[in-house]
Formats: structure tokens, C-alpha cells, sequence
């Protein structure tokens, strides 16, 4: 996300529109992103949550109490940075109103392109805002937490899902309303003779995992890696291996190493952050995998058509191939 809607959040407090907090507040921040500067004279303690692992890390070298889900109640003070998932935004609003005290200032930020006002415009229908201020090319709004009305609505309209396959997802994590298409030709395309020790790197919610899970002959282990926690939590639900015990790492597979060495490797990894293409992302999973991989290990990956990743899984792989391709995607196989 831009640094904008982090602006616009703490912008209450520098145009005076809201009071600062006391120093023995207590603040919770719900989606905090690196990058914030908290106004002067903002001395509360903040109590910082952020599921989405390489935020988390820096956050947490930047000296900051951080958790990837929030863990007490009673908080004076809630900050919730808005983004572009809807139902996510209104669940991360539910849980502020659930986690401050009666009374307690509720405050929601983010960027006019990611639905801000349409979701200042669905509060306000719930309960009274107290103030809103447009700014950074974003709005910040706030209110009082009434009763837990509120929250229970936002809760009852954003259900955790059960889709095709009775996958268990929720709202944020990546393809969390249907099995994503390009993980579907790669689950098509994988050999028959999997063994070893396979990982599941980008694992999501666990469909592949599930797949690899179906081919069970010669299998030792299934590890699944993944950044987002709460779609490696539903991945605990979804994934069973019946004799074989899946493992999850919550990590960051840019930054952090890989301690195992497997087999073979299966990835549908992200290619943006945000709306633009980045497709750097991809060519350092491609990395992080041949580095994973034993010598003669295999990995499989599906990828957009027009992502330009064979000259990544060339530097990486003494070979690779593309073994299938739709009107959207290509597969490749590359060997260590």
C-alpha cells in the first residue's frame, strides 16, 4: 500500500480534528503498515497488528510490539488502516469496535481509489460517525463504540466462506471466493510420481498442498510456506495428510531462508503488491525455490502468459520447460 493512507489516518490528530491520545492509552492498530510517523506529542503505547509476514519483520525490527492477530481487549483507542479488500476492511472495523472499551474512539483511514468512501458510507449507516476528514488522497473517519450491534452486523455480512472442494477461506486472502484458475492447471499438470520431501511454497489457503496430498505414493513430508497468516490458519483446517503431517511456516520467503531441502517444489507465486505487475516477486521465489531444492530436485509453477520468468528459472535451474499453457497461464518444470 502507498505511504498516503497512513497520512491520512494520523492526519486527525496533527489538524487537531481529534485530541491526542494520553500517554498511558492504550492503541490498537489494526493492518499497521511500515512507514508511519506518528504526530508530536503522540506518546500512547501502540499495540500493533499485521498479519502479512514481510510488514510484520519490519515492523518488528523497527522496535514496535507487534502481533500477526490482535490479542487483548479493552483498548482506549482503535486505528484501522483501510485497504482494498472489502470485506476484510469491514471485519478489521469489527474488531476495533470488539476491542476497545464502551466509549472508546474507533478511527478508519484509507485511499479514495481503494473504496474508503463507500465503506465511510456503510458505517455511518451502522452508527453515527463523529467526524471525517479527506486528506493525502484518502479519508479518515471515526466514531465511539455504542454496544457490539455494530460489530455482529459488519461480522454476520463477511462470513468466513466454504467454497468448491469445501475449502474453508475469508475475505482478504488471495482468490478466498473460488479455487484460483491458474493453480488449477498447475494441480493438472503435476507428475503422477511425486515423492520425497515436497513443499508448497506462496501455499495460501492449501489447495495445492491438498493435491499434492492426492498423489500419496513415495511422499515423506508436505511443508507449506506462506506470508499471509490468516490464509495459512485456514490452510491448517483445509490441509490433512491422513499418515503424512502437513508442516506450515508462516515466512517470508524473500527475506528469510529456507531451512529444509526438498525434493520437488510447487508454487503459484504473487507477481504484484499492489495493481501494478511486479514481477521481480516471482523471480526471487524462483530463487528462493532452486535454494530449497536438492540437487536434481524439481520445482513446478504456474505464472500469467506474460510474466517473463524464463530467463529467472534459467540463471536458477540447469533446465526447465513449459509444459503446459491456457489463455492465461503457462506451467513450467525446472530441474536443479
Amino acid at each position: 500500500m502507498a505511504a498516503e493512507p497512513l497520512k491520512t489516518l494520523f492526519y486527525p490528530f496533527e489538524a487537531e480534528a481529534l485530541p491526542l491520545p494520553r500517554k498511558d492509552a492504550r492503541v490498537l492498530f489494526l493492518g499497521a503498515e511500515p512507514g508511519f510517523r506518528l504526530p508530536a506529542g503522540f506518546e500512547a503505547a501502540l499495540h500493533l497488528v499485521q498479519g502479512f509476514r514481510p510488514h510484520f519483520r519490519t515492523l518488528q525490527a523497527s522496535g514496535y510490539a507487534v502481533t500477526p492477530r490482535a490479542e487483548d481487549t479493552a483498548f482506549d483507542l482503535a486505528l484501522v488502516l483501510a485497504g482494498r479488500h472489502r470485506g476484510q476492511n469491514e471485519q478489521r472495523v469489527a474488531e476495533a469496535i470488539e476491542r476497545v472499551q464502551p466509549g472508546g474512539l474507533v478511527v478508519v483511514a484509507g485511499g479514495k481509489e481503494g473504496g474508503i468512501d463507500s465503506l465511510r458510507k456503510r458505517i455511518n449507516v451502522l452508527v453515527p460517525l463523529e467526524g471525517h476528514l479527506p486528506k493525502h488522497h484518502g479519508v479518515a473517519f471515526w466514531f465511539k463504540r455504542a454496544g457490539a450491534e455494530t460489530a455482529a452486523t459488519l461480522r454476520a455480512g463477511n462470513p468466513d466462506l466454504i467454497i468448491e472442494g469445501g475449502f474453508k477461506t475469508g475475505p482478504g486472502m488471495f482468490s478466498f471466493d473460488r479455487i484460483d484458475a491458474g493453480s488449477k492447471l498447475l494441480a493438472a499438470n503435476l507428475p503422477d510420481d511425486l515423492k520425497g520431501n515436497v513443499a508448497d511454497f506462496c501455499a495460501g489457503w492449501g489447495y495445492l498442498a491438498v493435491e499434492i496430498l492426492l498423489r500419496p505414493q513415495g511422499l515423506t513430508a508436505v511443508d507449506l510456506y506462506e506470508a499471509d497468516f490468516e490464509a495459512l490458519e485456514a490452510a491448517r483446517l483445509n490441509v490433512h495428510g491422513g499418515a503424512i503431517e502437513p508442516r506450515f511456516f508462516w515466512t517470508d520467503l524473500l527475506t528469510e531462508a529456507v531451512e529444509r531441502r526438498y525434493d520437488a517444489i510447487v508454487m503459484n507465486p504473487p507477481f504484484h503488491r499492489g495493481r501494478a505487475s511486479e514481477p521481480e516477486i516471482g523471480s526471487g521465489m524462483i530463487r528462493a525455490a532452486s535454494k530449497a531444492l536438492r540437487p536434481g530436485g524439481r520445482l513446478f509453477m504456474v505464472a500469467n502468459r506474460q510474466l517473463p520468468y524464463e530467463q529467472a528459472l534459467s540463471a536458477a535451474f540447469a533446465s526447465h520447460a513449459e509444459i503446459a499453457r491456457d489463455g492465461m497461464f503457462k506451467v513450467f518444470s525446472a530441474r536443479r
